[in-house]
């Protein structure tokens, strides 16, 4: 699949290490999709517990928070290719394993358990440096198209790679492994050719006053503090993805095809939904759209806990994607334009935090809750949180509830 970029010059094609970053980054994209269903299906199919799916979200979220800021003092301090390198290959060696002890039998709940921890520790350290370096691969001017090309490439992964996996799946979970592995050993061996075009960024040593620059930024902010908080509980509360094994086990009676066709819903939704926003601009009443999407999600996601039909829980997913996508626009470009030149790298790296944070975090609540109450009931649990976080959000953060435009009226 080829980049698709807006504009008619195709003038990305012609910088040879842009072309090669971004297979770099689709590659695994994909296997990490793929990855990411069937370490569900194999681990629910040993155990048959919302507990044991609960884990795979607590294993992810330690990284994700302790690392983070220092992975992004690392991707600062040293060259990105080689972080890139180090962390893609700490990945690869336990997605090997994975297909090894699963091809042998042995691939016990704690060893996989294990071994995601791993993976999420290594892509954790990775990602900072990854998404670093695509400034010094495009001119300036092009840059806005190349992280264009980027977000469709990752909504294409979130489409085709949960359905790829459970194909590939009825074919053994080995098999799957062994294709993920050889999708990140391609995105090594691309990176190994990365050479930058743009001189790169002064390397400034990272004080612990500046590490947390960006969470006192945030905090004086209310409107930045409420985006990225409402995201935060939102999804928290309202994340359903990590009881589809369960849903598609025993409620809708399907298999791994099937929970990969439920896995894609979401992502088609948001792919058609953010080609619709590239044409329109949002000028008026952003706050209350926001709300109304975040509030979207949390019905979709109701509407997905009590579905027994297949289509009709296809349908919630697809829409529950969409009301994502917009909210997530208007919440990612607020924050942006909130926030000075100077300090958006800090309170980018505080915001995916919160956002890396709380999906995993949100599986760990979705599983637990499942565990004690059942599936059904904690979906749709999630979802009436959702919608009380949404009313609770517009009471405390009137400012937001009445922005108009995107653009902060303080200049």
């Amino acid at each position: 699949m080829a980049p698709v970029l807006p504009g008619r010059d195709g003038r990305l094609l012609q910088h040879r290490s842009f072309v090669a970053f971004w297979l770099a980054r689709t590659s695994p994209s994909f296997g990490f999709q793929m990855l990411s269903i069937i370490v569900g299906w194999q681990i629910y199919s040993q155990t048959h517990s919302a507990f044991w799916l609960g884990m795979i979200g607590l294993v992810q979220f330690f990284p994700s928070v302790t690392l983070a800021l220092p992975a992004g003092h690392i991707a600062d301090q040293f060259d990105r290719r080689r972080v890139v390198l180090l962390g893609q290959i700490c990945e690869w060696v336990a997605i090997v394993l994975l297909a090894w002890l699963t091809w042998k039998g042995d691939a016990s709940v704690g060893v996989i358990l294990l071994l995601i921890f791993v993976i999420s520790c290594a892509k954790t350290l990775e990602s900072p440096a990854m998404v670093s370096m695509l400034p010094a691969l495009v001119p300036t001017a092009i840059l806005p198209r190349a992280t264009a090309a980027n977000a469709v490439s990752g909504q294409a992964a979130q489409i085709v790679g949960p359905a790829l996996g459970g194909f590939l799946y009825a074919a053994g979970a080995d098999v799957v492994y062994i294709t993920t592995a050889g999708l990140y050993l391609v995105s090594l061996l691309l990176v190994i050719t990365l050479r930058y075009e743009q001189a790169q960024p002064k390397r400034t040593p990272a004080t612990l006053s500046s590490l947390f620059a960006g969470v006192h930024f945030i905090r004086n902010r209310p409107d930045v503090l409420g985006v990225i908080s409402l995201d935060l509980f939102a999804v928290l509360l309202g994340g359903a993805t990590a009881l589809l094994p369960i849903f598609a086990h025993d409620v809708l009676h399907t298999g791994p095809i099937g929970l990969g066709l439920l896995r894609s819903a979401p992502a088609v939704g948001a792919l058609l939904v953010g080609f619709w926003l590239s044409h329109r601009a949002l000028n008026r009443r952003v706050g209350m759209i926001m709300f109304f999407s975040v509030a979207g999600f949390g019905v979709a996601t109701l509407v997905f806990a009590f579905s027994s039909w297949m289509w009709l829980s296809l349908l919630a997913l697809f829409a529950l994607g969409g009301f994502d996508m917009v909210s997530m626009v208007i919440r990612g470009s607020l924050v942006q334009l909130d926030t000075p030149d100077d300090m958006r790298g800090r309170v980018n790296a505080v915001n995916s935090i919160f956002i890396n944070t709380s999906n995993q975090l949100g599986e760990f609540e979705s599983g637990m809750l499942a565990a004690w109450l059942g599936a059904v009931p904690a979906a749709a649990i999630g979802g009436i949180g959702t919608l009380i976080v949404v009313a609770l959000w517009m009471k405390w953060f009137p400012g937001l509830r009445h922005r108009q435009r995107l653009e902060s009226s303080a200049g």
